[in-house]
């Protein structure tokens, strides 16, 4: 049922006409039902038609590199060229303590495996790489995307370490963090951690490939989107970001209507209202940050199918 729902959305969204739709990797929690990103968008590859796909992420450490690459492949050949490469570290404890990994070795393993996976991409001769938890032996993918350049990202919390990745890649980034406050605060320095990597590398990034995550709820008027994502927001914050995430900082709260009260006040990364206030929220983001490329809308259940799906139809439409 989540997944088939998953599906229609994103063919709800391609059809209004919006850009991108990512999904990423999750194993441990309950709540994110999705564990292979690469083949939910094959199946949403399928359903949709113009709408671009990208891995929201593929979580480096738990997967060989040489696959991670050529599922890659596949998914942008069955895409007809719509794939787009989102990596990141793993995000959730449990899932790296369920596969045994340990998560002070993460951030390193993502390091290496991009510089891996964008030698096979490029179709670079045969080459061999031997580290402590991979192995290649003279490999070379036997096919390459259907794209000339891929595009590629790297998500990117709090800390600067997946700006400074993206910089030292030469990739684009997925600024997930924005939709805390511990986040928000640091967007206005992140972006020149990337800057210093990507000229240290000697590498190019560019703003048109910085991608920011907000959240919202669009309603004809802001008491009744707050009305309508209440307990939603109510449930999803108490249960999931505080109980399952145990987000630092996260604190409970203690209703529905204190839930979008509070919500609306994180300092710009939420709007529960109407479209002039996403538009006027999105215009304070570009100057926050000194601009970027792309505004990711996070999809969530705070209200039901029937006002969810007027909300991003108010986005395609007002904003």
């Amino acid at each position: 049922m989540c997944i088939r729902d998953s599906l229609e959305l994103a063919a709800l969204l391609d059809k209004l006409g919006f850009d991108e739709f990512w999904c990423g990797e999750h194993h441990s929690t309950g709540w994110e039902m999705i564990a292979s990103p690469e083949m939910f968008l094959a199946a949403a590859g399928q359903c949709t038609h113009n709408i671009k796909l990208g891995t929201g992420v593929v979580s480096l450490p738990y997967h060989h590199p040489f696959n991670v690459a050529q599922r890659m492949v596949q998914l942008d050949h069955m895409t007809r060229g719509r794939a787009i490469f989102g990596s990141g570290p793993g995000a959730l404890p449990s899932d790296a303590y369920v596969l045994g990994i340990d998560p002070m070795v993460q951030r390193d393993r993502q390091d290496e495996a991009i510089g891996v996976i964008r030698r096979l991409l490029r179709g670079e001769d045969r080459f061999s790489h031997k580290t402590e938890w991979f192995e290649l032996n003279d490999a070379k993918l036997q096919l390459l995307p259907l794209q000339e350049d891929l595009p590629f990202a790297v998500a990117s919390m709090v800390s600067p370490s997946g700006m400074t990745l993206a910089g030292k890649h030469g990739t684009g980034v997925l600024s997930i963090g924005s939709m805390s406050t511990a986040g928000l605060q640091a967007l206005p320095t992140q972006w020149q951690f990337a800057e210093d990597a990507a000229a240290a590398s000697g590498n190019v990034v560019r703003r048109e490939d910085w991608r920011i995550v907000m959240s919202w709820h669009l309603a004809e008027t802001k008491k009744k989107a707050q009305k309508q994502a209440k307990h939603g927001l109510y449930r999803w914050h108490n249960e999931y970001t505080v109980g399952t995430l145990m987000r630092p900082g996260a604190e409970r709260f203690k209703s529905p209507k204190h839930a979008v009260e509070e919500m609306t006040d994180v300092g710009g990364a939420s709007v529960i209202g109407t479209p002039d206030e996403l538009v006027e929220t999105i215009r304070n983001m570009v100057e926050l940050t000194g601009g970027f490329g792309t505004v990711i809308g996070f999809a969530h259940d705070w209200a039901n199918p029937e006002d969810t799906r007027r909300s991003w139809d108010m986005v395609a439409r007002y904003v």
